[in-house]
């Protein structure tokens, strides 16, 4: 079983079509295995159940934002070691350095091609 078969990913976006984007350009990569929350919250509870090897999230959301969840991710030591990605339209240095500091693996400018993200994924998890 190939990477790209196996990699189970978390798309976090409360916005339906950026998640639609994401999702988009991993059904182009011919990653099929994901799931999608539109909450930090609700997918924090869905991956500490069942944690994912990556997470795909927004910075700017309700109630939970992309930041929050990392740092979140980071504290459970059930999925303290999950991938994660920030997709955003517009980082700032203060968000960077805030994410580098509670261990991002990489980050990802909206808007995306699906070539750009599949090499984002491939940074983070190696060759798929």
């Amino acid at each position: 079983m190939s990477l790209k078969d196996s990699l189970r990913i978390m798309v976090v976006d409360d916005m339906a079509t950026s998640r639609g984007l994401i999702t988009q350009a991993l059904d182009e990569i011919g990653i099929k295995n994901y799931l999608t929350e539109n909450d930090g919250q609700q997918a924090l509870a869905r991956m500490a159940a069942n944690p994912v090897h990556l997470v795909l999230s927004d910075f700017n959301m309700p109630n939970m934002d992309g930041l929050a969840l990392l740092q979140a991710l980071r504290q459970n030591k059930a999925t303290q070691r999950i991938g994660f990605i920030l997709v955003t339209g517009k980082p700032t240095p203060d968000m960077v350095a805030a994410a580098k500091k509670w261990g991002l693996n990489n980050m990802i400018k909206k808007p995306f091609t699906s070539v750009a993200m599949k090499q984002c994924i491939e940074n983070v998890v190696g060759k798929l």
